[in-house]
């Protein structure tokens, strides 16, 4: 492979990285810099609470819904079978 195959692209990110990551450890070092990451971390860990307890919230209320709707269904089943029920024994009557 010679000099001018290279994908340059890769070398060109590879770069950009470094450069980037190298100046991005010097900003992140300033107490400036520190705080406003310490206050995005906990905005971020709010909302990560915020979106548990939504969470949680709609798990209970989808339980609920759910038992409701298997004991709706139940009774269907029941009143089809005694109606079944019903209809054979006035068949033999």
């Amino acid at each position: 492979m010679s000099f001018w195959n290279c994908d340059w692209k890769k070398i060109g990110l590879f770069a950009c990285g470094v450069l980037f990551g190298t100046a991005g450890v010097k900003v992140l070092s300033s107490d400036d810099a520190k705080k406003v990451y310490t206050e995005t971390t906990a905005a971020v860990l709010r909302g990560q609470e915020c979106v548990m307890k939504v969470s949680t919230s709609i798990r209970e209320n989808a339980n609920d819904i759910y038992e409701d709707a298997k004991r709706i269904n139940e009774k269907r089943a029941e009143k089809k079978a005694a109606a079944v029920i019903a209809d054979e024994a006035e068949k033999e009557a």
